[in-house]
């Protein structure tokens, strides 16, 4: 393992999972506050590894995995964990189910690629999407409890319009990873390994 900054990073991304798995448990309200405080610091991993992998020159080839990995894992976590405590639910679950869906069929969809020695570059797009759904994420787990309000609307509220959103915008994405994944093997481009 490259021991860098950035990859550090990333990989408090994942430790910090089974922390917020654990406090979802318990169910306080201090421990609702300090699962929101968690999620925006690993968060702000999420743009800090990058950064800082650009700026020291320190981009690695694990780093560059476990980046996207780090997210998946982080949102689907916590998608997982809002459902499972009613936080989400009702019509909510379906930008949650969209969500889910995407970030397992563009997993999959990279991993098949790879063999043949093809990437998908991660677009402006789906960098909005995910910063999106962080806020969403955000909004959700901040808002329990409605304490708190931005524009006159419930946090949760909030949060579940920029669910919406980012459902909306992970289909678009979505889209545009089965289009350019579709396009080599529809010219033919795509060789057996």
């Amino acid at each position: 393992m490259n021991w860098k900054l950035p990859n550090l990073l990333t990989l408090s991304r994942i430790a910090v999972i089974p922390v917020l798995v654990f406090l979802f448990y318990v169910q306080t309200p201090f421990t609702d506050r300090l699962i929101a405080l968690l999620f925006i610091l690993a968060c702000l991993t999420d743009f800090f590894d990058g950064y800082f992998a650009r700026y020291l020159h320190q981009t690695t080839p694990i780093g560059t995995y476990l980046d996207p990995v780090a997210d998946k894992l982080l949102i689907t976590t916590t998608l997982f964990m809002l459902a499972g405590t009613s936080r989400i639910q009702g019509l909510a679950l379906i930008p949650a189910v969209i969500i889910l869906s995407r970030e397992l069929l563009v997993s999959s969809l990279r991993v098949h690629l790879s063999v043949y020695n093809i990437s998908i570059p991660v677009s402006a797009i789906a960098k909005w999407k995910t910063f999106i759904q962080m806020s969403a994420l955000i909004c959700l787990l901040v808002g329990h409890g409605g304490y708190i309000s931005v524009w006159g609307l419930d946090m949760e509220d909030t949060g579940i319009i920029l669910l919406w959103g980012a459902g909306i915008l992970t289909l678009f994405t979505g889209f545009f990873y089965m289009k350019e994944t579709l396009k080599p093997i529809l010219e033919d481009r795509i060789e057996s390994p």
